[in-house]
């Protein structure tokens, strides 16, 4: 079967013709092929096999581009790669690979294109089309990858405890798959990550990162957790996640599985934004529940704090995986501590005290929050369903009204400390902060407006309550 359409780019004849000079076959192989079979084309890197050397390929297809684009050299690894039009283009030579118990750095060996395919992790990534003369075009699909593909089935071209035990990362990868394209991880496979599991162990948590990351960016995440928590690598991952699937009854009551309502929580936020670390939050807003969680005679169960603590179990998460610990780590954190706070509030009488409160912290971020709130509700009752929503509508409708009329949003206080300073004579000290503070709590409280005049008027009243006197001019 031939594919000429696939490879209308001009790039693909450049390749040809250099492989040719050359006098190495080409192919390309891997998720292009892949995505293109799936009419999913809007990739950015495309990978291509050569039988030789894959640096002196990549060296003179860049020769043949109208603006020489620099040719990145791994020597030790026998590649080479450039970016060409927006797209990354790395060249192998054809390989064949063997692996250390301790290591997923394979020992390569030159091979054959065939061997090259079946060091690949699934059939569906062993797809080739032939960029050589003869061919050029015609599909190679030795493993049956065609098949699995129409049938969306995830199958390794080896016995999968060679491929998963060898590259360990690749389980990982089976899932994100599974998780991006709605396949199905064949049996025999499945079973097997669940057996190597433990080999996960040799995988650095940047790899792990990544794959989680990408299990999150997709359409619906679920799918990609409940993979990883059924064969066992959840519980390697994120212990802190897998916690919380359990449900006890004590007296007759039972408590939620927050594990599944987790997921819930994530998959409904990701109909709604495609802001990865807000996923994150939604991932683990309730991580604190299973170390919290106490039975109160006469109340029930109880999570008292589990915000606060899930707030501070983020940044453990993000050191063991690597993740970035910046401003996106402080975000994550910022949602999971605040994450109830919204619908506390939609239960409640809504006051503008606490409106403004609510707004003063969560600041630029406050629209995050009330999405991740909102896809917190994931009641089955319709009447319950309905009523949350309605609540937290009154909620939402609120904040518009008290930052349209207050403006604490990223509040900055209307009265300056240098100007405090330079009214009572003051240099830098505690009075000055407690000063500020009052006009901040003033104005959260509502007692005064957030404005300069009522602002400067408060400060006089407060400053002779702590006996400063005004230096006059």
């Amino acid at each position: 079967m031939k594919h000429p359409e696939a490879l209308s780019d001009p790039l693909f004849d450049l390749v040809a013709q250099a492989a040719s000079q050359l006098g190495q076959p080409a192919y390309v192989i891997g998720g292009f092929v892949r995505d293109f079979l799936l009419q999913r084309n809007h990739r950015k890197d495309i990978d291509i096999v050569t039988v030789g050397s894959g640096i002196d390929l990549a060296l003179a297809v860049a020769k043949l581009l109208p603006h020489e684009p620099k040719v990145q050299v791994f020597k030790n690894y026998g590649t080479a790669m450039f970016r060409y039009a927006e797209l990354d283009i790395e060249f192998v030579g054809a390989r064949k690979e063997s692996y250390q118990e301790n290591s997923r750095n394979p020992f390569v060996e030159i091979g054959t294109l065939k061997d090259d395919q079946e060091r690949r992790d699934f059939t569906i990534n062993a797809l080739a089309l032939s960029l050589n003369p003869a061919d050029f075009g015609q599909l190679i699909d030795p493993f049956n990858g065609l098949e699995d593909l129409k049938n969306g089935i995830l199958r390794t071209p080896l016995s999968p405890d060679v491929t998963y035990s060898d590259d360990p990362l690749r389980m990982m990868r089976a899932i994100r798959f599974a998780t991006q394209l709605d396949f199905e991880i064949e049996n025999e496979s499945r079973e097997s990550i669940r057996r190597n599991s433990h080999r996960l162990a040799i995988i650095s948590g940047e790899r792990i990162s990544d794959e989680l990351y990408k299990i999150l960016a997709a359409d619906t995440p679920s799918i990609g957790f409940i993979h990883l928590y059924e064969t066992g690598l959840l519980e390697l991952i994120l212990p802190e996640l897998t916690a919380l699937n359990q449900v006890e009854e004590i007296e007759g009551q039972t408590h939620k599985n927050n594990f599944y309502h987790t997921l819930e929580v994530v998959d409904n936020i990701a109909q709604k934004t495609e802001d990865v670390w807000l996923r994150w939050a939604a991932l683990l807003h309730d991580i604190g529940k299973a170390p919290t969680k106490r039975f109160v005679k006469g109340i029930g169960w109880t999570f008292h704090g589990h915000e606060f603590l899930g707030g501070k179990m983020v940044k453990t998460i993000f050191q063991r995986l690597h993740l970035p610990l910046n401003h996106k780590m402080k975000f994550v954190q910022k949602m999971v501590a605040m994450s109830s706070r919204p619908i506390v509030l939609s239960q409640e009488i809504v006051t503008d005290s606490a409106v403004r409160r609510l707004i003063f912290d969560a600041g630029e971020d406050i629209e995050s929050l009330m999405m991740l709130c909102a896809a917190d509700i994931t009641t089955k009752n319709p009447v319950r369903y309905r009523k949350y929503h309605q609540n937290f509508e009154v909620v939402k409708k609120k904040i518009t009204e008290v930052e349209e009329r207050d403006q604490v949003r990223n509040f900055q206080p209307p009265i300056k400390g240098e100007e405090i300073m330079e009214l009572f004579g003051l240099k830098p000290c505690r009075e000055i902060g407690l000063l500020k503070e009052a006009v901040k709590e003033a104005i959260l409280e509502g007692h005064i407006p957030n404005e300069y005049e009522s602002a400067y008027q408060f400060v006089l009243e407060k400053a002779l309550k702590l006996g400063l006197q005004v230096q006059l001019q």
